[in-house]
């Protein structure tokens, strides 16, 4: 806790610094609100019914949705790719175009293949993660030492006990890396996807905000946004560490 001390003075700090600066020189609240209207106006959402909770709940759902696709497609596909040599250079250049496209361009193909919704969302959302996990699994897997690979190759271990028992643990840490990586984008992926297409979400509030030229509210949600973003990331800190040391205690006895 005492380490975070710094960060939540300078946040103190560049708040105050904000409200005075605002309230000092006049500034117009459609230009740049002041902290403690923005506070107000959160604060209003969260403890009206209905108001801002819904939104959240359908950005949430469709982040976890989309980085849990993404990932574990991702992921699946690093194995793969990651073991087989000749697959992996006939598929990777394909695989880096899709990558190089903007998912933005794509928003509206795929509303209309998916229609409005949470669906579109979730289908950008998880294109944004997909690349993350497979970049990370790859790499992950080429950790383990060549000592280690020619130990298990002499006890006669099988590709698949190898990949399993050897490589996969020793990679954790680079694909977990990629996790983080990946959580975070989701967030971005989901928010992104409500500016296309979703009448419901933290994204499509935004875009309801700007429509009325509610400055106040939309550096409110970028709070909300925010917020869930640090939570999402420190959950993912704590299953990481939670692995880690697994596979450290593993490794040790």
């Amino acid at each position: 806790m005492q380490r975070r001390l710094p960060s939540l003075a300078l946040l103190l700090a560049l708040l105050a610094g904000w409200e005075a600066v605002v309230r000092l020189a006049g500034i117009s609240a459609l230009v740049i609100p002041a902290p403690s209207a923005v506070f107000a106006v959160l604060w209003s959402g969260l403890v009206t019914p209905g108001f801002l909770w819904q939104h959240i709940w359908v950005t949430g759902a469709e982040t976890l949705l989309g980085f849990a696709l993404g990932c574990s497609i991702g992921f699946v596909c690093g194995l793969v790719l990651g073991e087989v040599e000749p697959l992996r250079r006939l598929l990777w250049p394909y695989v880096l175009a899709t990558q190089v496209v903007p998912k933005l361009a794509l928003g509206p193909i795929f509303i209309i293949w998916f229609g409005f919704g949470m669906t579109s969302t979730v289908v950008i959302t998880a294109l944004i993660c997909f690349f993350p996990l497979l970049e990370n699994t790859m790499t992950g897997l080429q950790a383990a030492t060549p000592e280690k690979r020619d130990l298990f190759r002499m006890l006669g271990a099988r590709q698949w006990q190898t990949l399993l028992r050897l490589k996969i643990p020793s990679g954790l840490p680079v694909i977990m890396a990629g996790v983080r990586i990946a959580i975070v984008l989701a967030l971005v992926g989901a928010v992104v996807g409500e500016f296309i297409g979703g009448s419901e979400g933290l994204g499509a509030s935004i875009i309801a905000a700007q429509g009325m030229m509610d400055s106040t509210l939309m550096f409110a949600l970028f709070i909300a946004i925010a917020a869930m973003g640090l939570l999402f990331y420190q959950l993912t800190l704590i299953i990481e560490r939670w692995l880690l040391r697994g596979w450290l205690k593993g490794t040790i006895t």
